[in-house]
């Protein structure tokens, strides 16, 4: 598989991480059926995509950008949609985390 690929679909499987954290939110626990049922469904997505692109790059590096982009997402939806704050500790924190995860492609 091409790098390219592979580094598209660590991406795509950072956003189904985003999209599981936030999920949980709204599972109450896993006491609701149909936000749980999402959230797990986007759990497996993410971790498959993850393996596949762990295939052909560097475990280390597909890991931590995995986290860094659901970090970064699940920030910036809380931020966005769900009131969490947004000072400017908090914006250099994601910000530099962003920056990271940039360097890491850079140095492939």
């Amino acid at each position: 598989m091409s790098p390219t690929i592979s580094w598209f679909l660590l991406i795509l499987a950072g956003l189904f991480e985003v999209a599981w954290a936030v999920g949980l939110k709204y599972t109450e626990g896993f006491t609701r059926l149909w936000p749980s049922v999402g959230t797990v469904a986007a759990m497996i997505v993410s971790l498959a995509l993850l393996g596949v692109a762990m295939k052909s790059l560097p475990m280390s590096t597909a890991y931590a950008v995995w986290v860094g982009v659901g970090a970064v997402g699940t920030a910036a939806i809380g931020i966005a949609l769900l009131g969490d704050a947004a000072s400017p500790p908090r914006l250099l924190s994601i910000g530099l985390i962003m920056a990271g995860i940039v360097g890491l492609k850079l140095s492939q």
